[in-house]
């Protein structure tokens, strides 16, 4: 703590020429669930209860009411963790679920709130998502705007799906000078050569920057536990992690090493309310 208590007038400086000039828009990942950050965040065309942060689409399967938990732990970085939580609720016509995320501390930080449905047509699942941004700078105040994703995910054999989603797809306006909150394309394929691997690999596009090659590998190694890898591509990252899962909770833990992040740490948690 000692050590992180000198950096603070100098990443508030910093913080305060960004807010000034360019409210940096979302320059937090909000991808969040070991299980996806263990595959290299290559979740476009995968089903769970991660999805209200990841594909929204992701969540048209979930058949019983779910909660998740979510902490990313970012020891060389302090002030930059990451945390969500959302619930799953399934109805007769879809899913509904609703989601929190946090990003930063005291200086700065970017909190999202976020609702959204999702439901099963035929081969296709479709999803919407409505999110609330705020970002705050210590001594600058507060920006809020409203957001809106898409996303969508085909099976097309039992083995072969794919899936694309749009983040922030009305681009609303941040400042006067035309700054709007970036717009991010992200498509994707899974294949299940067996019951017990499924291999994904997906490319994500912000308007502004270069294109990322993401690629994912679980193993389900035992019918309680699975292994996952994963790596990224501009940015280059490598990732690990471990499942375990019962019939109410799920247990994941992911390990991420990159050169402007060294290394990183989630864990999440699935909690499935089973029906009588």
């Amino acid at each position: 703590m000692n050590d992180y208590r000198p950096m603070k007038p100098l990443l508030l400086a910093i913080l305060l020429m960004l807010f000034t000039h360019r409210l940096v828009a979302q320059s937090v990942s909000t991808l969040m669930g070991a299980r996806a950050n263990a595959m290299g965040y290559a979740s476009a065309s995968l089903f769970d209860a991660w999805g209200t942060f990841n594909n929204i689409a992701g969540l048209a399967k979930i058949d019983q009411p779910t909660a998740v938990f979510a902490h990313d732990l970012r020891p060389l970085l302090p002030g930059a963790n990451r945390t969500a939580a959302a619930v799953s609720w399934p109805v007769n016509f879809g899913v509904f679920s609703s989601g929190v995320f946090r990003f930063g501390d005291d200086v700065y930080s970017e909190s999202l709130l976020s609702a959204g449905f999702s439901n099963q047509l035929g081969l296709a699942a479709l999803g919407i998502k409505l999110n609330y941004i705020q970002y705050r700078a210590e001594g600058f105040g507060t920006k809020g705007v409203f957001t809106l994703n898409v996303g969508g995910i085909a099976e097309l054999t039992p083995s072969l799906a794919i899936g694309a989603y749009i983040t922030n797809i009305n681009q609303p306006k941040l400042s006067p000078d035309e700054d709007r909150v970036p717009t991010l394309l992200t498509a994707g394929v899974s294949f299940k050569p067996s019951d017990k691997i499924i291999i994904a690999t997906e490319l994500a596009k912000d308007l502004d920057y270069a294109t990322t090659w993401k690629t994912g590998l679980e193993y389900l190694f035992h019918k309680k536990f699975c292994a996952r890898s994963g790596f990224n591509l501009h940015p280059h990252a490598a990732f690990f992690g471990l499942g375990f899962r019962t019939n109410k909770f799920i247990l994941d833990y992911a390990l991420q090493h990159s050169v402007h992040l060294s290394l990183s740490h989630q864990a999440s948690v699935n909690y499935v309310f089973l029906k009588k």
